[in-house]
């Protein structure tokens, strides 16, 4: 009997519009990832995407309702206190956030960075609020003359700590970076830690895919760990198994983008193996959306949409495809920040016929459908924390 095979892409800030509750994240009602970077291009062809279901959910320009949609569709309601990918996800597996992880809009407190800086021995740049990009612009050339690394911070929970790959090398960056993990504890226990390598010279600095994210492990069981115990393998592409620190994992790959991420979830389903295959999408977040790059996010769903192709054509019977998003980056919003939004949830089962569904609460769908897909029952009490 052929196996049960899932696949899970994770637009990552591919939100279809702004929460009831947008504004105490900080965000206006017109929000809408998807939505406001097709009218910023004019409109978008996305033919696979419309006939699943996606013009269902916003109004995005070129993408059309059809009256048959091939998926199951609908907006999730995020019930977590956040807007980031750790809460997101998460939230797919089962765990609610009702305790927002800390954040730092002045920077990091003193007595963290000296402490920091006792850690590993030398001093450090920045202890901003900063856009990535932006800050190793400014402070880049200062750390290559220097040797002290760039430590910065967003609107999200993260310690971020960005090194030049010639200056520092990646190990040591990735060792410090665990440092700083163990270091973040209550009250300032951040939900990740991120290690941001880059390369280039002055003026043409780009990041490198060494990135490594250190985070708070999820409590237990998780829906993965239900899984596991079910005997169900998963494999997780890119970030995913640094979000979830491994656990419930059978096997995780890091990403360099979504290129690779769309290729090897296509390998994995062209292998005959069954199970749960768990892809995050990075570059529409770190690429285009906090860069507020329209034009490179529409590029990048087009780009999708394409890659859509091959993989919807290797699913059958007994197969399910769920596209869904961790929350909102929508390049068109002020600042750089992720944007709290509705997520996508596109569920497909060859054969099955489709459904517009309206909004349903909590990215716990997701998982929810992937235990439905392989008989395992629900825990009889989700998590929360």
């Amino acid at each position: 009997m052929k196996k049960a095979r899932v696949v899970v892409l994770v637009i990552d800030g591919g939100g279809v519009g702004a929460t009831e509750d947008a504004a105490r994240f900080g965000d206006g009602p017109a929000v809408n990832s998807l939505g406001n970077t097709a009218r910023a291009n004019g409109g978008l062809a996305l033919p696979n995407l419309e006939r699943l279901g996606l013009g269902w959910l916003s109004t995005i320009q070129g993408v059309g309702r059809p009256s048959a949609p091939l998926a199951a569709c609908a907006r999730l309601r995020e019930m977590s206190n956040g807007k980031d990918s750790v809460t997101g996800h998460w939230e797919m597996m089962g765990i609610t956030v009702h305790n927002a992880f800390p954040t730092y809009p002045n920077g990091f407190p003193p007595e963290l960075i000296e402490r920091f800086e006792a850690l590993i021995g030398r001093k450090v740049l920045g202890n901003i609020v900063a856009s990535g990009t932006e800050i190793i612009e400014r402070l880049g050339r200062m750390h290559m003359e220097t040797g002290f690394p760039i430590v910065y911070t967003s609107a999200d929970s993260v310690f971020q700590v960005a090194t030049h790959e010639a200056v520092v090398p990646l190990p040591t960056l990735w060792d410090w970076c665990e440092q700083a993990r163990a270091m973040l504890v209550p009250p300032h226990r951040v939900n990740r830690v991120i290690a941001r390598p880059f390369e280039g010279k002055p003026g043409a600095f780009v990041r490198t895919a060494g990135r490594r994210d250190y985070a708070v492990p999820p409590p237990s069981p998780s829906l993965l760990e239900v899984l596991e115990r079910a005997a169900v393998p998963t494999l997780v592409l890119g970030k995913i198994q640094d979000l979830y620190s491994c656990q419930g994992i059978s096997a995780g790959r890091r990403t360099a983008d979504n290129a690779e991420g769309i290729d090897r979830t296509l390998e994995w389903l062209r292998s005959g193996d069954g199970g749960f295959c768990f892809t995050n999408l990075n570059d529409f977040d770190s690429k285009y959306g906090h860069r507020r790059n329209a034009d490179g996010y529409a590029k990048a769903l087009m780009t999708l949409d394409q890659g859509l192709t091959p993989l919807l054509s290797e699913l059958g019977a007994g197969d399910r495809l769920i596209i869904t998003a961790d929350h909102g980056c929508d390049p068109t919003a002020p600042g750089t920040d992720h944007t709290r939004e509705f997520a996508p949830l596109l569920d497909y089962r060859p054969g099955m016929g489709g459904a517009v569904l309206g909004d349903l609460d909590s990215f716990s769908q997701v998982g929810h459908r992937v235990l439905e897909m392989f008989d395992v029952p629900l825990p009889v009490a989700e998590l929360s924390v």
